[in-house]
């Protein structure tokens, strides 16, 4: 059979599918209900966003380690790996946030335990993505490989979408808030045993290395149609392999990337602003402090409208406009800025869900364009590094800024509004005069 025929048996794809599937929907299931609980515990809103933190940075840190990895111990048992560490992490804080919700421990040490659980999240359910990636684009033929990976990216966007829309229905009776995170560390059992029994053994023959892909933030997790060469396809490795290894080291102040760069971390902090902060902020709006539990609904009703605006920016608007990076920056930081001025002033839940739902789609608009910018920007053979370097300005921003939006927004509601204006708008100012015009 030529290279060109081979493809994955729909099982295999399927199990791929859910592995990325359940760790993206857990995740933001677990976002959308995590206002409530800090309001349940009575602690100050900026130590819950601090307590994604930890797990973002380590996300960054050792995702492109986890991809490296896979060459030589193989696919499955990275993606092994990542959906033990989702497991883990999860069980561990359903059973913290139980016995802090219960009393048993003071909301301090609950949050502080919380943050510690989601290590096992960061550190090692990282390793699952590029893992899923990597086996897709080596044992699938060029004919098919771009419509196999952009299913796996549909599967990371589709959890973004179905976390917060499941998360109210998993408060069960006698669960409470913690339910999501009962059933989410159920399901992620589930996928592991049939990843198991299921996903042949793997021989890692080509280094085919996956994207490395930001941690699933709700409609930030920047799910895209992939290319239909990606790095690591094991019919362009042989040539590329020894001109990587000569290659000079690509570097972050490089003049080509730079402003790139800046577009980036600049535009995600005004993304990562505003979702650390739409959870608290629905509670204040809608008058639900005194009753955290039923906020989980109108939380994970905006962040499902997020999320589908992101879909359809990135799977619709972009293709079907033919948008190149310039004007997709320019076009997605504008509606990110008029986006949010229905969020800050709105006072009922449908304001504030088509607000945050148009920020969002120029948000899904920008952040591609400022990734295939920075990729064009440099030669094919630095295509490795690049994206690295893209993988961490990405992840960059949800360090700090979404416990830094919302000590803003606790202090000053407009000083908090003003900064994400002005950090788009800035945006905005950076690609009419510093990034150079799309071409055909």
């Amino acid at each position: 059979m030529s290279e060109d025929a081979v493809r994955l048996p729909k099982e295999r794809m399927a199990l791929l599918f859910a592995v990325m599937l359940v760790t993206a929907a857990g995740n933001t299931a677990m976002q959308s209900i995590m206002p409530s609980v800090g309001t349940r515990l009575a602690i100050a809103d900026v130590w819950v966003s601090l307590a994604y933190s930890w797990s973002a940075l380590l996300w960054v840190v050792m995702a492109p380690f986890w991809a490296r990895r896979s060459d030589r111990r193989g696919r499955k048992a990275m993606m092994a790996l990542g959906m033990i560490g989702f497991i883990t992490s999860f069980a561990l804080c359903g059973l913290i946030l139980h016995l802090g919700l219960a009393g048993w421990l003071g909301a301090t040490l609950t949050m502080v335990l919380f943050a510690l659980a989601r290590t096992f999240y960061g550190g090692f359910g990282s390793a699952a993505p590029p893992a899923v990636q990597a086996y897709v684009a080596s044992r699938t033929g060029r004919a098919d490989r771009t419509k196999a990976l952009s299913l796996v990216a549909s599967s990371f966007g589709l959890g973004t979408v179905l976390g917060p829309a499941l998360a109210p229905l998993m408060i069960l009776p006698g669960l409470g808030l913690i339910g999501p995170f009962v059933v989410f560390t159920l399901l992620g059992v589930i996928v592991l045993a049939l990843l198991r029994m299921r996903l042949p053994d793997d021989d890692p023959r080509f280094a085919g290395r996956g994207e490395v892909m930001s941690a699933p933030f709700s409609a930030s997790s920047n799910p895209r149609l992939v290319d239909d060469t990606p790095d690591g396809s094991p019919d362009e490795l042989p040539a590329a392999e020894p001109q990587h290894m000569n290659a000079d080291r690509l570097r972050w102040a490089d003049k080509r990337l730079r402003p790139w760069l800046v577009t980036g971390l600049v535009g995600g902090h005004a993304q990562a602003m505003l979702l650390g902060v739409i959870g608290f902020l629905l509670l204040d709006r809608l008058g639900l402090r005194g009753n955290p539990d039923a906020g989980a609904g109108p939380v994970g009703l905006v962040l499902m409208a997020g999320a589908f605006a992101t879909l359809l920016a990135q799977w619709g608007l972009i293709p079907m406009l033919g948008m190149g990076p310039r004007t997709s920056t320019l076009w997605g930081m504008g509606l990110a800025a008029l986006g949010i001025v229905p969020v800050a002033v709105g006072t009922d839940l449908h304001t504030i869900a088509v607000g945050f739902a148009v920020a969002s789609m120029g948000f899904g608009l920008f952040r591609p364009g400022f990734t295939s910018g920075a990729s064009l920007a440099v030669s094919r053979s630095e295509q490795g590094q690049a994206a690295g370097i893209i993988a961490a300005v990405n992840g960059a921003a949800y360090i700090a800024a979404p416990a830094i939006g919302v000590w803003l927004y606790n202090h000053s509601q407009w000083l908090a509004w003003g900064a994400m204006e002005a950090f788009a708008l800035l945006v905005v100012a950076l690609g009419l005069f510093g990034l150079g015009r799309d071409r055909a």
